[in-house]
């Protein structure tokens, strides 16, 4: 499972700065940029409903899943020794 991270994108549609950002929600810019840039493994709701709220947007706006590929691939696996059993 990947789940990508789309929050340069909201704050472009915004037109909202970095610092802005993260003045708004009241974390630090190296917090920020770390959510920004996907290099955290874990975002608090807490945090992730202020930045909701300052840009206005819903979570599903900036957050994303993308099947990665060895996942698809497995299910195809199991797929097909499913038909041919």
């Amino acid at each position: 499972m990947a789940i990508i991270l789309r929050l340069d994108r909201a704050m472009a549609d915004k037109k909202m700065s970095l610092n802005q950002l993260a003045e708004r929600v009241g974390i630090s810019n190296v917090n920020l940029s770390n959510i920004k840039t996907g290099k955290i493994s874990a975002i608090r709701f807490s945090t992730l409903n202020a930045i909701c709220r300052a840009l206005g947007c819903q979570p599903g706006d900036i957050l994303e899943y993308v099947e990665e590929k060895e996942e698809a691939e497995k299910d195809e696996d199991l797929v097909w020794k499913v038909k041919t059993s």
